[in-house]
C-alpha cells in the first residue's frame, strides 16, 4: 500500500513539473524583448551601424523576428531570437568600440 502511495506521488509530481515547465513556455518574453531592445540601441548609440554594420544587421532582423513571432504568441521561438538578438547586438557594440579605439589609437 506504501508502495503504490509513493509510486503515485512520484507521477503526480512528474506530472506538477511538466505543467509548471510548459507554464514557463507560454509566457511572453517581456524582459527578453526590453533587453533585446536597448542592446540594439546601446549598440546604434555605439555606431555599429558605420563599424559593425552586418553584426548590427543581424541584431535587428533577430530583433523583428522576434517581434514578429511574439506577435503570433509564439513565444518561445520570441524569446529565442531576443536572446540571440542581444547576444549580436553586444558583439556589434563591442567591435564598434573595438575599432573606434583602434581609429584613435592606432598601433605603431
Amino acid at each position: 500500500m506504501q508502495k503504490a502511495l509513493i509510486a503515485l506521488g512520484k507521477k503526480y509530481l512528474v506530472i506538477i513539473l511538466l505543467l509548471i515547465s510548459a507554464g514557463c513556455a507560454s509566457t511572453p518574453p517581456v524582459q527578453e524583448m526590453s533587453d533585446a531592445r536597448q542592446a540594439v540601441q546601446a549598440a546604434r548609440d555605439a555606431d555599429a551601424k558605420r563599424y559593425a554594420p552586418i553584426s548590427l544587421g543581424e541584431a535587428e532582423r533577430l530583433l523583428e523576428q522576434a517581434t514578429r513571432q511574439l506577435e503570433m504568441n509564439n513565444y518561445r521561438k520570441a524569446r529565442q531570437s531576443a536572446l540571440a538578438a542581444k547576444e549580436m547586438a553586444l558583439k556589434a557594440r563591442h567591435a564598434s568600440s573595438t575599432k573606434q579605439r583602434n581609429e584613435k589609437y592606432p598601433e605603431k
